[in-house]
């Protein structure tokens, strides 16, 4: 119980200083999709419904492990997945400014499976946090710390729907609508260069030494691409300077939270892509 504690009031600063920007920017552009609904419990249901979630998610994570959570290629698709709803739902905003969408539309459980479904596009720090629930080894810590995160999180979440509401009534709408559609191409973008579907193409520098040293700062990586030796054995030193995105990173097909150290067997000729938690930031390994 007094680790359980500890992790959900751990959860619920990290939701209420680092969580709030990121999660606002990458889970936000889904309370499109409410804006037009007239009851004043919707934004609530939605809010329950991301906590049932993510607590769900904790306990199994704790429970389970790093087995229940989908790896960086599948969060890439989702994400992609959730820009493009975002962006069909400023067009249908854009379209029909102040009209309420049809109910058929979300239906009575709409708002909050949509509010659970934003546990599939998770920001940067969320993953910190699921990184948490897999090493606390129960059930009860993992839904404590995931629960403390998302009550962190609300209060920003719910003024960006009561702002997003509030506009949506008047002649701003469109001006939402627009600013909607490049939150969703962002959502997308993020997406795209989490799973390294982009090319890589950069100035590499180093001396191709068999230890690599990479810095992770608040804005990206130091240095953003770098060489290493082919067919023998490197180490990739990640050293962590400032707290946010960068402090989870996509490797090599799994997530690791910072500081870390990698031991990467002997690697053909070419080129290695990682991404921070969020598809934000990205780095380069140039093997030759």
């Amino acid at each position: 119980m007094m680790q359980a504690a500890a992790l959900f009031g751990s959860g619920l600063v990290a939701g209420l200083v680092a969580g709030t920007a990121s999660c606002t920017a990458v889970q936000g552009g889904l309370l499109v999709g409410l804006t037009g609904e007239r009851d004043r419990v919707v934004l609530g249901w939605f809010l329950t419904g991301r906590l049932l979630s993510y607590t769900a998610a904790g306990a199994l994570l704790g429970l389970a492990g790093s087995a229940v959570k989908p790896p960086p290629q599948a969060r890439a698709v989702l994400l992609v997945a959730a820009g493009l709803m975002v962006i069909a739902f400023a067009v249908r905003l854009y379209r029909r400014p102040g009209c309420q969408p049809p109910r058929r539309a979300f239906g009575g459980l709409g708002p909050p499976l949509l509010g659970a479904a934003t546990i599939l596009v998770p920001c940067g720090v969320t993953i910190g946090m699921e990184l948490v629930a897999i090493t606390s080894g129960s059930a009860l810590s993992g839904a404590a710390v995931m629960a403390g995160f998302v009550l962190g999180t609300a209060p920003a979440l719910a003024l960006l729907g009561w702002l997003l509401r509030r506009v949506t009534r008047t002649r701003l709408a469109r001006a939402a609508a627009v600013l909607a559609v490049a939150a969703g191409l962002w959502t997308v973008g993020t997406g795209v260069n989490l799973g390294g579907w982009l090319p890589a193409t950069a100035t590499t520098t180093g001396t191709r030494s068999p230890v690599v040293t990479i810095w992770a700062l608040r804005d990206g990586y130091r240095p953003a691409a770098v060489e290493a030796p082919a067919g023998v054995p490197v180490e990739v030193v990640f050293k962590l300077v400032d707290r946010g995105c960068t402090e989870t990173v996509a490797f090599a097909g799994r997530d690791l939270a910072l500081p870390a150290t990698v031991r990467l067997p002997p690697q053909p000729p070419g080129t290695l892509r990682y991404a921070c938690g969020m598809g934000m930031f990205t780095g380069i390994i140039k093997f030759s």
